[in-house]
């Protein structure tokens, strides 16, 4: 038999083969990046270190320095990088008073979204994408966010905003931003915590966002729009303010496991569980789980690590999925007094240092992100005037 009557015929050229897909990009490799490795054995790193060493170990700023600068900092970089933080966290007061004209329903992270589309126009050098002016305008968008953050909540209640201290670190400014009382010791150590482990997390979704926008070349303020309209969506930043509603209408956890099944039995998503990378659990998880248990000690609310782990235990054995960073995120929150509708915003004032950084790599080797679609309308037809349909 000849090869040419042996081999199949050709696909016709209106209908070719349909090549690899993978919905939702799940386990494709997008680019490539220094930053951040995760690893479903090794847990997450920042730039090589573990997150557990460092959210046990180091501060904020010291992750900004790493995540910035690619090394962590020495005595006098860490004590420069302070400074050049709390130099930039006034926010210009035209963005106070847009702030302020907004309805008071409005949720945070449409006030931050807002805010930070408003900042770029103040920025001198905006549309320099060189090196150095990133990281300039990185410390600048990294030291104004939780400012206009915490500008906003007070006004929202009708109260003036709080100027930040000068004699205050990031996580103690936040808390102190927010009522203006010195915030114990406990409470910083414990947001600076929070800070270093919602810092970077690779390519997830507002990660993705961030980068493709500045892919285009347009500059690191757009980037980071983008991103914070992405990280406000409930399967991103939102799912911590649902995990901790749930927790709540759990109450106690000898009705955890009652309470998932009916969940479940009516097809509704459980938060805090399952997640596109890790398939052994969220090494965050981890620590937030220690966390939980500390400060439940210490504020005699032992419930919530109680009940997270009877939900572990029955979404373990029902559906076979560990939990992620925010089943325990909820009630560290909740226990630090923050307001719910302010954990977010707190995850995005933390994650905007990976955001600046990965804006940062992508210009420094830019290639425009423009992948493919498979199409799955109707075929080919041509136009009918108007009296003919």
């Amino acid at each position: 038999m000849s090869a040419s009557a042996s081999a199949p015929a050709s696909a016709p050229s209106s209908a070719p083969a349909k090549p690899n897909y993978s919905p939702g990009l799940e386990g494709i490799i997008a680019g490539e990046s220094s930053i951040c490795s995760i690893d479903s054995e090794a847990g997450l790193r920042y730039r090589g270190y573990d997150i557990y060493d460092l959210a046990s170990n180091a501060t904020f700023p010291e992750i900004i320095h790493l995540l910035i600068h690619k090394e962590l900092p020495n005595a006098q970089q860490l004590e420069a990088i302070r400074k050049q933080l709390s130099a930039e966290r006034d926010v210009p007061s035209q963005v106070i008073e847009m702030l302020r004209l907004l309805p008071k329903n409005t949720h945070p992270m449409d006030a931050m979204r807002t805010g930070t589309s408003m900042l770029a126009s103040f920025d001198p050098e905006l549309n320099d994408n060189s090196h150095d002016a990133n990281v300039r305008k990185s410390i600048r968008i990294i030291a104004k966010l939780p400012n206009m953050t915490c500008a906003f909540h007070r006004l929202s209640k009708g109260k003036d905003p709080i100027a930040p201290r000068a004699d205050l670190g990031p996580a103690a400014n936040f808390l102190y931003m927010l009522d203006g009382k010195d915030p114990e010791e406990w409470r910083v150590k414990v947001m600076d915590a929070l800070y270093v482990l919602y810092a970077e997390h690779d390519f997830n979704a507002s990660t993705f966002a961030a980068r493709t926008t500045a892919s285009t070349l347009s500059d690191i303020y757009s980037a980071i729009t983008s991103a914070l309209g992405a990280l406000k969506g409930p399967l991103h930043g939102g799912a911590n303010e649902e995990a901790m509603k749930m927790m709540i209408d759990i109450a106690k956890p000898e009705r955890a496991e009652t309470w998932v099944k009916e969940r479940l039995a009516k097809k509704g998503k459980i938060m805090g569980f399952g997640h596109r990378v890790y398939k052994h659990g969220d090494s965050r998880s981890k620590v937030l789980h220690n966390m939980t248990g500390d400060l439940g000690k210490r504020l005699n609310q032992p419930q919530w690590l109680s009940i997270g782990e009877a939900l572990e235990r029955t979404m373990e054995k029902e559906k076979g999925l560990y939990s992620n960073a925010d089943l325990y995120a909820a009630p560290v929150f909740y226990m630090l007094g923050v307001p719910s509708d302010l954990n977010t915003p707190i995850f995005a004032c933390s994650r905007t240092s990976g955001w600046c950084a990965h804006v940062i790599e992508q210009h420094d080797a830019n290639r425009l992100i423009r992948p493919r679609s498979w199409y799955t309308g109707v075929a080919a037809r041509k136009y009918k005037p108007v009296n003919e349909r």
